[in-house]
Formats: structure tokens, C-alpha cells, sequence
């Protein structure tokens, strides 16, 4: 019996030794439209999270996910900042949302939390002076002069109309093309706007058909386009769309309007491989914030190895250094204003058509074309 006891004594001491894990806060869209892209961050953040772990986790401790839903709503997106740092979880990879992260980042910054989003590519977000956000992908101003340059070479002399969907991301996206034609002498023939969630675009296709519209830019996501498309169909204007990776959705690929449609795509890595587990096939909505999730994750790893620290500031700090830090899209190193460093970023984005296949589907994959 005392032998008994002193061994339960043993473990007992044991598991009280063990060190707390480290907390990082996963800010994402579960919820709503964006909640495809949001699973993709909870399945990269949740692999990064379990490979560094497998790996020994930071310094001896683990790393514990600490998964919240912001829908992609601002108010919502506050009340989980406000949660995070109530309950001292200083470290989050999101959001995803500009509109979110306007709310949120000023919220993490007086509480000391670092922020890295994989997807926000407002580029006011990194230039208020916050200490405490970076982020794995480019700004929209590269997407935008890729297009508005496939526009000036193919679209020369032409009338082009430019549609934004009253987001921080696509009205940055607009008028990043809007400057590329302005520098270019063109100009645009029409501005609108199509808000997210509207299914009547009737008015506004009328006003692009009066305005003679040969192509039109759209700065929204797939579900927008797919109804601006089906509208201009229907009203029989043929002008091609051009668009960024807010159009990689399978909605698209299942609207036979959206043949000949343009976007912006930057190169997806694929998640690294675990062990014994078959890889899980994700629909390419979801793929595409995957890599970007996880590598913030190892963003993340890195500020806390390398600041040998787990307050916020330490950690900003240490990557604020310019270090180049291991990821799965490559070397990442970060600017002052916590972007990545221009020759740090990945291959710059390229511009792929929906095609139709043999079999009738609408299909993007190998189909280049130049800028």
C-alpha cells in the first residue's frame, strides 16, 4: 500500500510540474458567408498547433488552439478580442475580415495581444502604427496592379467598369485598378457598387449597359459575382469579368456564366503531410487560407522562441526585427508595419480563367494567361 501510494504520490507531482500551455486564440469566420474560408484557417491553425506539439511544442510547452467565432462581423469580432483578453490569450492568428480587424487590433493592442491574420489585404491595416499586427499575405495593391495591368494589355482603347462590393477589400481592390488605369491614360467607364448580399442587380447592370461597358472589373467575393454575372447574361452584356481570389469558390465553378471569368491567384501550398494520416481533400475556398493559417502559427512559434518570452510585446518585437522566420510558404520576414518584407513574399499573384472542362464543369486549374 505505501508503495502504492507514494507511486500515485510520484505522478501526482509529476503532472504538476507540467508546465501550462501556451494559449494561442484563433479569430475566424466558422459562421456566415466567409465560413468556408474560416474552416480553412481552423484546419491549418489546428495542424500547425499539432505538428509543433508532436515536435516537442515551444521550449518544453504545448501549444493549446483557443478557437473563436467572429462570423466575419465586426461587432462580433470586438466581443472576441474583448475575450481574448480577458482571458489573457496573448497570441491570435485572425481575423480574416478587414472590417473585423479594424474593430479587433486596436483592442489587442492595448491588451498586449499580438495579432497575425492570413488574410486581411487592407492596406490601412498595417499602416496606423499598431505595434502588434503582421500579416502572412501581400496587400490588395499587388492583386490590383496585376489586374490592372491585364486590363491596360487587353483591354487597350477600351470601356471598362469597375464594381466594388462596399468592403475595405473590395473598394481597396477597385481603386487600386481604378489608379492602374488612370496611370495608364484610360480611365474607367462606369464606378459601381454592388453590396454584399444583394440578388437584384438590375439597376446597376443597366447603368453598365448604358455606359457600354467591354469588360468590368469586380472587387467582391464569388456569391456577388455570381449574381453579377447571371445579371449581365441575361441582360445580354457580354463583357468579361476580372476579379481576385474572392472568386475561388466552387458557387463559381457551377454557374456556366462565369466561362471566360478572370481572377488573380496567388500559388496555394499544400499543408505539410502528417504522419499517418491521409490528406483530406478541401474544396479550394477552403485550401486557399489554409497554408496562410498555419504559417501564422509558425510566425507565431518563431516571436516565442526567438523573444524567449511570452508577452506580446517580446514577441512583436523579436519579429519586428526583420529575422527571417521558417514557414510553410517560405521564409517569412516582416517590416516595421508588420507586413512581409518584399523579398520575403511569395511568387506574386498570377491571372487564371474559368474554363469549361470536357465534362461541362467550369474549372480554373492550368488555365493561365498572361498579364
Amino acid at each position: 500500500m505505501r508503495r502504492l501510494a507514494l507511486a500515485f504520490t510520484l505522478l501526482a507531482g509529476a503532472a504538476q510540474a507540467e508546465p501550462a500551455p501556451i494559449a494561442i486564440g484563433l479569430s475566424a469566420p466558422l459562421t456566415g458567408p466567409d465560413a468556408a474560408f474560416g474552416q480553412g484557417m481552423r484546419a491549418g491553425a489546428e495542424q500547425a498547433v499539432a505538428d509543433i506539439n508532436r515536435a516537442g511544442g515551444v521550449d518544453g510547452r504545448r501549444l493549446a488552439l483557443v478557437v473563436a467565432d467572429d462570423a466575419g462581423d465586426p461587432k462580433q469580432g470586438l466581443a472576441v478580442a474583448r475575450r481574448f483578453a480577458t482571458e489573457r490569450v496573448g497570441l491570435v492568428v485572425g481575423p480574416l475580415n478587414a472590417a473585423v480587424a479594424s474593430a479587433a487590433v486596436p483592442v489587442y493592442a492595448e491588451a498586449g495581444v499580438v495579432a497575425v491574420t492570413p488574410g486581411v489585404t487592407w492596406a490601412p491595416l498595417t499602416a496606423r502604427g499598431h505595434w502588434n499586427v503582421f500579416r502572412t499575405c501581400p496587400n490588395e495593391a499587388q492583386q490590383s496592379a496585376v489586374a490592372g495591368a491585364y486590363l491596360v494589355s487587353h483591354f487597350a482603347g477600351q470601356r471598362i467598369g469597375l464594381v466594388h462590393d462596399k468592403t475595405s477589400f473590395g473598394r481597396g481592390l477597385v481603386d487600386g485598378v481604378a489608379r492602374a488605369l488612370k496611370a495608364s491614360g484610360q480611365g474607367e467607364a462606369a464606378f459601381e457598387a454592388l453590396a454584399r448580399g444583394d440578388k437584384d442587380p438590375s439597376g446597376l447592370v443597366a447603368r453598365l449597359k448604358r455606359a457600354r461597358v467591354e469588360a468590368v472589373y469586380f472587387g467582391g467575393l464569388a456569391a456577388e459575382a455570381t449574381v453579377l454575372l447571371r445579371a449581365m447574361r441575361e441582360a445580354g452584356l457580354t463583357a468579361p469579368l476580372v476579379g481576385s481570389d474572392g472568386l475561388l469558390d466552387r458557387e463559381l465553378s457551377q454557374n456556366p456564366a462565369a466561362d471566360g471569368t478572370v481572377m488573380t491567384l496567388a500559388p496555394t501550398p499544400r499543408l505539410p503531410e502528417t504522419k499517418g494520416a491521409a490528406a483530406k481533400p478541401r474544396a479550394p475556398e477552403t485550401e486557399l487560407f489554409a497554408a496562410q493559417s498555419y504559417a501564422a502559427v509558425e510566425v507565431l512559434r518563431a516571436g516565442l522562441v526567438g523573444a524567449r518570452a511570452t508577452e506580446g510585446r517580446a514577441v512583436a518585437a523579436f519579429l519586428h526585427g526583420g529575422q527571417p522566420v521558417k514557414t510553410v510558404l517560405g521564409p517569412l520576414a516582416f517590416e516595421g508595419n508588420g507586413d512581409p518584407k518584399a523579398d520575403s513574399r511569395r511568387p506574386t499573384y498570377a491571372l487564371q480563367v474559368w474554363r469549361r472542362t470536357p465534362d461541362g464543369r467550369l474549372d480554373y486549374a492550368g488555365n493561365t494567361v498572361e498579364p
